[in-house]
């Protein structure tokens, strides 16, 4: 099996795990409406995580666009992106299972301010690595 089939199965898997587990997680997701302001529910935990991903994806994505532009060090970046990429998108995804869960507005314990602020900073991280990664490869061809 070549490299290619190899990744593109890795692929499909992925996309069914996640068709297959967003029924499930917004089950999980699910909370009653009547929590604190500071409770910590498992909506809010979700997108919490997510937020700190995709911020890690934005610095990683930033990092590699720095270093593809040769302005930080001597490497071409082109795994900071990758991570940014793949960063914002995982980040992508637990915000809109968190949004699509929701059964309420701001303050009722669903995190959808933090799902909706997931979408905007994993949609950052994956520009950010993609800026990188196209100008990592347009300099390889170059060079």
């Amino acid at each position: 099996m070549s490299v290619r089939h190899l990744l593109a199965a890795a692929a499909v898997a992925v996309l069914l795990g996640f068709g297959l587990a967003a029924p499930a997680a917004a089950h999980v997701l699910a909370q009653p409406g009547d929590v604190g302001a500071y409770t910590l529910t498992a909506g809010r935990v979700w997108s919490l995580a997510a937020a700190l991903l995709a911020l890690v994806g934005v610095v990683l994505g930033g990092l590699a666009l720095a270093r593809s532009t040769g302005r930080i060090g001597t490497g071409n970046g082109t795994r900071g992106a990758v991570v940014a990429l793949a960063a914002g998108l995982v980040a992508m995804v637990i915000g809109a299972l968190v949004v699509a869960a929701a059964k309420g507005g701001p303050g009722t314990g669903y995190g959808i301010v933090g799902g909706y602020l997931d979408l905007a900073v994993g949609l950052i991280a994956m520009v950010l690595g993609g800026l990188a990664l196209a100008r990592s490869r347009r300099s390889h061809r170059a060079g």
